[in-house]
């Protein structure tokens, strides 16, 4: 498993429904990750809206909402973006990903991060690209580190996740060292 299973492309409209049914069946699974989001979110016309934002977000250079798909079936099983772009000296944006539970465990993650990656430096021309995670998600430290981000230092009350100001360990990489 890995990266030559997936595939990334952009989110389109016509993944609304896919897009909606994979965060229905993972509300619980990603609620300890995530912030607390109003019951729209979880709607069609929610989901609509975010990927109608992504798209914007594209047409002004400041994210990029990729969708992750097994190659075998066109099935989507998780959603990566890069956001926050910044250019000028800075050229940085900051990853935030997740996949969906029952194909978490066989490396979708991490070749999901490697693809975007490498989509950021050689396709976007990004110089860094930054994440934060609870220092309680080992799983996703793991794959951060397996795709060669260094841990830069932890950020406290940093991000309000499921109603708590939660401190992040920030990770980087860069252009020069991936």
């Amino acid at each position: 498993m890995g990266s030559n299973d997936i595939y990334l492309r952009l989110l389109e409209m016509k993944d609304a429904g896919d897009l909606h049914a994979l965060k229905l069946r993972n509300r619980e699974f990603y609620q300890p990750f995530e912030p607390i989001r109003d019951e729209s979110h979880f709607t069609l016309e929610g989901q609509e809206q975010e990927i109608a934002n992504g798209l914007q977000g594209v047409l002004n250079d400041q994210s990029y909402i990729f969708g992750i798909f097994l190659k075998e079936s066109d099935e989507i099983i998780g959603r990566i973006a890069l956001t926050g772009i910044a250019r000028g000296p800075f050229q940085n944006a900051y990853m935030g990903y997740y996949i969906d539970q029952q194909h978490n465990g066989k490396g979708y993650a991490t070749a999901g991060v490697s693809l975007c990656v490498s989509k950021a430096f050689d396709e976007i021309g990004l110089h860094r690209v930054e994440a934060g995670v609870m220092p309680r998600n080992i799983p996703s430290i793991r794959v951060l580190d397996k795709v060669g981000f260094r841990q830069e230092g932890l950020a406290t009350t940093y991000l309000k996740i499921n109603g708590v100001w939660e401190d992040h360990i920030i990770f980087a990489i860069t252009a020069d060292n991936r």
